[in-house]
């Protein structure tokens, strides 16, 4: 069954939160698919994320790669699973993929401080609630810490 979380951004940017996420995913072994919404959002993510911190490194590549299949995380704008990840991450507002049974785990990355975000990530959740899907919601504590709110 398909595990969906939705991160709660609140006073801190994609940028700051989504190299960590995809630090522990690659821990796990999972494969990763970030799906971005323009081809803007994901050229500055693409260029962020081999720049956000001196001492690390997250192997990855954007959907125009001519071996996009051997990456273990892949930007795209569109929907599809060229290089076979576990899990799929929705940043900007991108749309719940079609195939969204086909991942152990979906993650929904939306701005609390944007109304949009907040009724398209509401309509998600609907959505994967009515799927069957195992929904969780997580928002930061005080000191920035994750926390898995009911």
């Amino acid at each position: 069954m398909t595990e969906v979380l939705f991160y709660h951004l609140q006073n801190m940017s994609l940028e700051s939160v989504l190299p960590p996420l995809l630090e522990k995913s690659l821990e796990r072994g999972w494969r990763v698919v970030v799906q971005a919404t323009s081809e803007e959002r994901a050229d500055a993510l693409d260029a962020h994320l081999w720049t956000y911190r001196e001492d690390s490194f997250l192997p990855h590549a954007t959907w125009r790669a001519g071996d996009a299949q051997d990456q273990p995380i892949l930007l795209t704008i569109e929907e599809g699973n060229p290089n076979r990840a576990n899990v799929r991450f929705l940043v900007d507002n991108a749309a719940l993929p079609a195939d969204c049974d086909a991942y152990e785990r979906l993650v929904l990355v939306f701005n609390g401080d944007d109304g949009e975000a907040l009724a398209a990530a509401r309509t998600a959740w609907t959505d994967c609630k009515s799927r069957g899907f195992e929904v969780t919601y997580w928002q930061t504590d005080e000191r920035g810490r994750w926390q898995r709110r009911e």
